[in-house]
């Protein structure tokens, strides 16, 4: 297929992704847009590609506001079904691809799934599937390739527009994965303008000169499957700056590969999604100090789950000099927070972010919460319009307050003296023991703070007294032998007593996602089942 050159837009462009991509394409064409160990595409290039497959999408009969399924690992099409289902005014839904028959069942059933592009592997999980809605089934391989080449590459004259949904479902890590529903202009703006640091825009054509005069754009990595919000988001962060963005394609997660797309692209940024990826790539570093050429790389980010002070402490080893700039967010708030970190602080404990003006704190009462005093983490401005088909979840979690309408996801938050915000974690996992909370994702940090521990979780489990009880599932470092004792007194030497777990299950295995976030209803059930 050979890009197609095209004038710029006649008019002001929708504030859509689909426009960033056009505009973007038609201004720095040549651009590299997206890295992958296997070749490069240029701007113009995967801007055909998504024309294509959105023209091919038409053609079979997906109409304005239908749902296709994406379910592959991260590759180049991907890429293609992101843009090409917006282009075409579709609504591209991640699948977790580790998913099995039921947990798939509820996924393509619940998002009313027309179409799926697939790739070949799991192409048997879905016939399985008894999916009314679901009309087309289009696999990746021979089969799209001639698609593609055989599709129209005029761009679709739609009446494509900012209020075109895009869908993000959760990751279903404490209950069944919802469906978050934005507009595009609301996630353009809450969630993909963090490269520009939240810096105000009118248009997209402001976007594109801005990108046009940058003449040292930055490479950036997502570690993490596209399936997920946050590599998704750092896509569209890469994008709305008119950055490169790397993309890692292996279908299995490796330090060692990971670094070498680092070295070979010249990633400025490189994004973890918690120490489940950045413990490995720390690691990996520090065993073979002299094996990579890191020098491009600028700062490491982080989302998705909390860095512990053990990793945190291991990457400043393997990467002297560069920031840790953690960021907080939501499917359901954006990018709502900001930290960067150089070290100079020493252990903090929760992190604590700097925040705007969009984001409050609220007490029971739905009122803004007294400085030191828990509350909820909120966000006004852009926010979602809802869950999808979820109007009793959607009402508990975003709420008029005053006139304003804020997004409530359930994270439990303080507003600290000097303004800024620390979140405590969230409230679905929070562990009521004698009428005591405590927050698991405190205990972890501790908990990963042990030398011999690699990795742990906290979980409530049943007590006959307390009610619940703090209970931790710890991996130790292969060779150790750390007794639960010494586990505990660590922990008795940072944390208050009822903080300590009561009892500590050693573990093969700390049961995480996909996407490397705690899987906390399987961590609880394992917990039970050690426990009898």
């Amino acid at each position: 297929m050979t890009p197609t050159t095209r004038p710029a837009a006649a008019g002001p462009r929708a504030l859509t992704l689909a426009d960033v991509l056009e505009g973007m394409a038609d201004r720095i064409p040549d651009r590299p847009a997206i890295f992958t160990m296997d070749r490069v595409w240029t701007y113009a290039e995967i801007d055909d590609r998504a024309t294509r497959l959105a023209n091919h999408l038409t053609g079979l009969g997906v109409q304005p506001g239908d749902h296709v399924a994406v379910h592959a690992t991260n590759r180049i099409e991907w890429v293609d079904a992101l843009y090409g289902c917006l282009k075409a005014r579709a609504v591209p839904i991640n699948i977790n691809y580790k998913y099995l028959r039921d947990e798939l069942a509820y996924l393509y059933d619940n998002a009313d799934c027309v179409a799926a592009i697939v790739a070949p592997e799991y192409v048997e999980a879905i016939e399985a599937l008894d999916v009314p809605t679901l009309k087309h089934v289009i696999v990746l391989g021979e089969e799209y390739d001639a698609a593609l080449a055989a599709a129209s590459d005029v761009r679709p004259d739609n009446g494509r527009n900012a209020d075109d949904h895009y869908v993000l479902y959760t990751g279903g890590t404490t209950g069944n994965p919802k469906g978050v529903v934005w507009r595009n202009e609301d996630i353009l703006r809450a969630a993909l303008n963090a490269s520009r640091f939240g810096a105000p825009f009118d248009s997209i054509e402001q976007l594109v000169d801005e990108a046009a005069a940058n003449e040292n754009p930055m490479v950036l990595l997502a570690c993490g499957p596209m399936m997920h919000g946050g590599s998704q988001w750092i896509l569209g962060n890469g994008h709305v700056a008119g950055y490169t963005v790397a993309m890692f394609t292996e279908k299995n997660f490796s330090a060692e590969r990971i670094l070498d797309l680092v070295e070979a692209a010249g990633v400025a940024s490189l994004t973890f999604l918690g120490d489940a990826m950045g413990r490995p790539v720390a690691e990996a570093i520090l065993a073979e100090p002299d094996r990579w050429d890191l020098s491009s790389l600028v700062a490491v980010s982080n989302g998705a789950a909390p860095l512990s002070e053990g990793v945190r402490e291991e990457i400043r080893r393997a990467l002297p000099g560069r920031f840790i700039l953690d960021s907080y967010g939501s499917s359901e708030s954006g990018a709502a927070g900001s930290r960067m970190d150089d070290g100079s602080e020493g252990p903090v404990g929760a992190p604590k972010f700097d925040v705007n003006d969009q984001v409050e704190v609220f007490d029971a009462d739905l009122k803004p919460a007294a400085v030191g005093v828990d509350g909820m983490l909120a966000r006004s401005g852009p926010v979602p319009l809802g869950y999808y088909k979820d109007p009793v979840k959607s009402a508990a979690t975003f709420k008029e307050i005053d006139g304003v309408r804020w997004a409530i996801p359930g994270d439990f938050a303080r507003r600290e003296a000097d303004g800024k915000i620390t979140v405590l974690g969230r409230g679905s996992v929070c562990i009521n023991t004698g009428g005591e909370k405590v927050h698991p994702e405190e205990v972890e940090a501790v908990l990963l703070r042990h030398d011999d521990v690699f990795d742990a979780v906290v979980v409530g489990t049943p007590h006959e007294r307390w009610g619940q009880q703090v209970t931790a599932l710890v991996q130790r470092r292969d060779g150790s032998t750390a007794s639960e004792d010494a586990i505990k007194d660590h922990c008795r030497s940072l944390i208050s007593n009822y903080k300590v777990p009561k009892q500590v299950l050693f573990v093969e295995e700390v049961p995480r996602t996909p996407v490397s976030k705690v899987d906390y209803p399987a961590s609880a059930a394992l917990a039970k089942e050690l426990l009898g």
